[in-house]
């Protein structure tokens, strides 16, 4: 017979992972928060750290990146969209998609339906080197996923989601959707 104790035990924990993330948690710490920020600082400088070691070649960086990465993912993106999605002005996507345009890398089109929409699209030279960019990050992050396991990975999912606001989260959601164009690699 189980004792008083042990029933308790076992129901709390039920009624623990019933609970959304987080709820189980007394308290966050400020500690606790720190040591998030830290992870998340370190996380990503050597997340990119490959990427970075590609790019510093070519004379590119982190800003490159991105757009290869966002055009390489929905082809056909209308700088307008791109723009939303990067959150910077115009003149500063100028200053990234110029060079890119013009060493072959990205090519840009007018809309079919209203010719003043400029859609961008990755050149062969552009899907191969974001490829490698890819391949190179994505070995960083199948490491991470295998050591962590699936509910963890779900759990970072769902942290990461929290950390993004409304915007992202829509743009996000448009490059999950099924069928969408570039969401498969």
């Amino acid at each position: 017979m189980p004792t008083r104790g042990s029933s308790n035990i076992a129901e709390e924990m039920a009624e623990a992972r019933a609970l959304p993330a987080g709820r189980n948690l007394l308290f966050l710490r400020e500690e606790e928060l720190r040591l998030a920020q830290d992870l998340l600082f370190f996380g990503y400088r050597d997340f990119t750290a490959g990427a970075d070691e590609i790019l510093a070649t070519l004379d590119m960086g982190r800003a490159h990146h991105r757009v290869l990465h966002f055009v390489g993912r929905r082809p056909g993106i209308t700088v307008g969209e791109l723009l939303g999605i990067l959150g910077i002005t115009k003149q500063s996507l100028g200053r990234v998609l110029q060079p890119l345009m013009s060493d072959g890398y990205v090519v840009q089109a007018p809309g079919e339906s209203d010719r003043r929409q400029r859609r961008l699209t990755l050149t062969e030279k552009g899907v191969a080197l974001e490829r490698r960019l890819f391949e190179r990050q994505r070995e960083t992050v199948m490491r991470a996923y295998r050591e962590a396991g699936p509910v963890a990975v779900e759990g970072f999912r769902r942290v990461m989601r929290g950390l993004m606001g409304e915007d992202a989260q829509a743009s996000l959601a448009q490059l999950e959707r099924p069928g969408a164009e570039g969401s498969r690699r």
